[in-house]
């Protein structure tokens, strides 16, 4: 008996911490929608804090409900591969272990009903006291086996010089459809490295955790200097610009709108209908890399006035037949980057096209259509979307480092750079 709670116990954490691992956004709630986390002014930006400095965070949520609830959140301090510290929460969080969010407001001109909510991070009275990764975790009555939802952000004390540039893979596998990166890294004279395995580099690609790309081995290493220049760890999908949808206003149809119904008490948007664009020519145009923003032309504040609406989008496969082997994704931060089944679409053979409804609340979204094998694996966007190496994205690097006989990898290093002004 004994032998089978320990067992249990043991899936039970290797299952928290594969949930952990791949989810960006985790979300226990199904009332909870919109969550957004960034620097304060900037809806695209990635949730970054520098160590005790004056730098903020910005939550926004809502809840599909007509009574307040009370919400506090909790910080949880994660290794580089996201699996959970070893300290305490006394040893990494400086005042109150847990905040209440004070600051909520219900909706207004919309004819959907809901709760929105907001916080400033770090609070006053609690803050991050270390570097690194964390997890945000949002909860029900200050009781943390009731959680509504997580949310990831880095906390960085800058001790290392980070030097990037994104080049064409020699790779004849990527050398049209991959991007590489190059990176030489710099530590400050108060770390002090034993071993290259010390340091652990994490590269982003459009602030997307599910394909990160994870290097715990440097190509060259003198000191305290550290090169990664090796394709076969450094080297990526480029993809293609992100499709759009313009939902800030739902009174005129825009122009990825085939129609806008409007007429009864739900809002329905129907999108136009999309084929696979690999083969086809590149255009580069301005995205958001991923990213939506909560926006309304038709109100002062989107965030508590703006309106949702039941979204329906339709993919159409390379000769309207499923893609063998693999489910289809809408892929985007507004589907937690297809991690989760949120984004997961239905095939439909009556008409030959994958389907999926979504329940979005007025702004702007980007997204891409992506495949990913039934029996797990990364998303692939080669019969999709296409990959092509001149690409227009956005990368993020983030460095590592645990001191001998530490209990938690310290985030000493961050950089953030574009493929287009590299060329």
């Amino acid at each position: 008996m004994t032998r089978k709670i320990t067992l249990c116990f043991t899936f039970f954490l290797f299952t928290l911490f594969a949930l952990q691992s791949s989810a960006q956004t985790q979300v226990f709630d199904p009332n909870v929608k919109s969550i957004k986390l960034f620097r304060a002014g900037d809806q695209t930006s990635f949730p970054v804090l520098q160590l005790n400095s004056g730098d903020q965070l910005q939550l926004e949520f809502d809840e599909l409900n007509t009574r307040v609830s009370n919400y506090y959140y909790s910080f949880q301090l994660c290794n580089a591969d996201w699996s959970p510290s070893m300290l305490t929460s006394f040893e990494y969080t400086r005042g109150f272990q847990s905040t209440r969010i004070t600051t909520y407001r219900n909706s207004s001109l919309a004819t959907t009903h809901y709760v929105h909510y907001q916080a400033t991070l770090p609070d006053r009275n609690s803050s991050p006291s270390r570097a690194g990764n964390y997890l945000l975790k949002v909860y029900l009555n200050n009781d943390t086996t009731q959680l509504a939802f997580t949310k990831r952000f880095v906390v960085v004390n800058n001790l290392a010089q980070i030097s990037a540039q994104v080049q064409q893979p020699f790779n004849a596998t990527l050398f049209r459809t991959g991007q590489k990166l190059q990176l030489a890294i710099q530590t400050d004279p108060r770390i002090n490295v034993l071993s290259p395995s010390d340091m652990k580099v994490v590269v982003l690609q459009n602030q997307n955790w599910q394909t990160s790309l994870f290097m715990d081995r440097p190509t060259i290493w003198r000191g305290k200097y550290f090169e990664y220049s090796d394709e076969a760890i450094t080297g990526m999908e480029a993809a293609r610009e992100f499709r759009w949808l313009d939902m800030r206003s739902l009174r005129l149809r825009s122009d990825r709108m085939e129609v806008l119904d409007n007429r009864s008490d739900s809002v329905n948007v129907y999108v136009k209908t999309e084929g696979s664009r690999n083969g086809q020519p590149y255009i580069f145009y301005r995205d958001l890399d991923g990213s939506f923003t909560i926006e309304s032309y038709e109100s002062i504040n989107p965030f508590w006035q703006g309106d949702y609406a039941f979204t329906h989008f339709t993919f159409v496969p390379p000769n309207k037949r499923p893609i063998e082997g693999s489910d289809v994704y809408i892929f985007g931060e507004m589907t937690n980057w297809a991690s989760d089944t949120t984004g997961l679409m239905h095939f439909n053979p009556e008409k030959g096209v994958y389907e999926k409804t979504l329940f979005l609340k007025q702004g702007y979204y980007n997204y891409l259509y992506a495949s990913k094998p039934m029996n797990g694996g990364m998303v692939d966007f080669s019969q999709t979307e296409g990959n092509i190496w001149s690409t227009e994205n956005n990368y993020t690097v983030l460095v590592y480092y645990r001191p001998f006989g530490a209990r938690a990898d310290e985030c000493i290093g961050f950089a953030s750079l574009n493929s287009v002004f590299q060329r």
